[in-house]
């Protein structure tokens, strides 16, 4: 199957570090972040893993869950996470689930249907490197897919959930580069009558289809 942002976001029960989980449950009424990996004991993957656990106290404050994924049992991820703790320096503070058997990577496009059947490699799964990010309402916003040599950029993700959560909120749109507590652009479906009553403070008009404006 296909997974696309606004598609509700494939539920699955399954074994993970700390324990099992049912997917839409664990979500509750959180935001989350879904990300994975093509194998253990793989060396991008521990420096990603340990810059996420730092960030961990970064995305409570956004009231989201962070969970991550590799392909393979969780029985090797428990030995994995010493790897993890003594080479970053930050120990393993959030969920790592187990889909050696490629249900959660089937099930979220990541892999071929016909995926599986003998070992397999990081090579086999390198496309197993995606961010989901998922909101209370279960359903995708934001999907993010790398390669398996460059380093995901998890101030991006931060920067990108700040940009969904403030959509949510205000349903405004982010312009290039933007950054928390920036000027946003009000949606071109919003008549100049209804932006001014919405916005007293004011807004600029740089095109009819470009307006911007403070938040402040």
């Amino acid at each position: 199957m296909s997974v696309r942002i606004g598609d509700e976001a494939p539920n699955f029960t399954i074994d993970t570090t700390e324990g099992r989980i049912d997917f839409h449950q664990w979500i509750g009424s959180q935001w989350a972040i879904l990300f994975s990996h093509p194998k253990d004991f793989t060396p991008v993957c521990t420096t990603e893993l340990g810059y996420v656990a730092k960030l961990k106290p970064e995305f409570d404050k956004r009231n989201t869950k962070v969970i991550g994924l590799s392909a393979d049992p969780v029985s090797d991820h428990k030995k994995w996470v010493g790897d993890i703790a003594e080479t970053q320096g930050t120990a393993i503070n959030y969920p790592l689930i187990g889909d050696e058997n490629l249900v959660v990577a089937k099930l979220y496009d990541m892999l071929p249907a016909t995926a599986g059947g003998g070992p397999r490699t990081a090579n086999d799964n390198a496309t197993v490197r995606s961010v989901f990010f998922i909101g209370p309402d279960k359903k995708i916003k934001a999907m993010l897919v790398y390669p398996m040599a460059v380093g995901r950029n998890f101030d991006e993700v931060l920067r990108l959930l700040d940009g969904l959560q403030l959509n949510a909120k205000e349903a405004v749109a982010t312009p290039v580069n933007w950054k928390p507590g920036q000027d946003v652009i009000i949606p071109a479906a919003v008549s100049d009558e209804d932006a001014k009553k919405k916005y007293p403070q004011g807004f600029k008009t740089l095109k009819p289809y470009l307006r911007t404006v403070s938040l402040k």
